[in-house]
């Protein structure tokens, strides 16, 4: 698998994610796939995150900047996605610009391992006041 195949695989699965489009994402990982999501949290299935959002967001949806792939040990590919993220939190309330990392591990065709960063949790001490002043 090339660059442009494994950034094509990514846009594919982020699509389907997206959507809910269940078998359309399953069809695009390992049944081995480990995927941790912000805060530790540890998924099974990749369905498991749209069930998460919902319970966080009203909305959400990624503004894509970038990709960068690099080419690990026995024909690992890992593709690294960042940009942003814009919806609505649950009452409502719009955001965007809110930065996300997400951390994909290919290998023989099929999305291994996801890692997800984002600061939705710095957000939402923030609104809640219980957030350190930054200087």
């Amino acid at each position: 698998m090339d660059r442009k195949e494994a950034i094509e695989l990514i846009e594919k699965f982020l699509a389907a994610s997206m959507s809910g489009d269940k078998e359309g994402s399953r069809a695009l990982v390992s049944p081995d796939l480990v995927f941790t999501f912000t805060g530790k949290r540890r998924f099974e299935r990749a369905e498991q995150t749209g069930e998460f959002n919902a319970k966080r967001y009203a909305s959400v949806k990624k503004d894509i900047t970038g990709y960068d792939v690099c080419t690990e040990e026995e024909g690992r590919l890992v593709v690294y996605c960042l940009g942003t993220l814009y919806g609505a939190w649950p009452d409502g309330t719009p955001f965007e610009g809110n930065r996300f990392i997400d951390r994909f591990e290919i290998r023989n065709g099929r999305i291994e391992k996801i890692d997800v960063w984002n600061d939705s949790a710095e957000w939402l001490l923030t609104r809640a006041g219980l957030a350190e002043d930054q200087e």
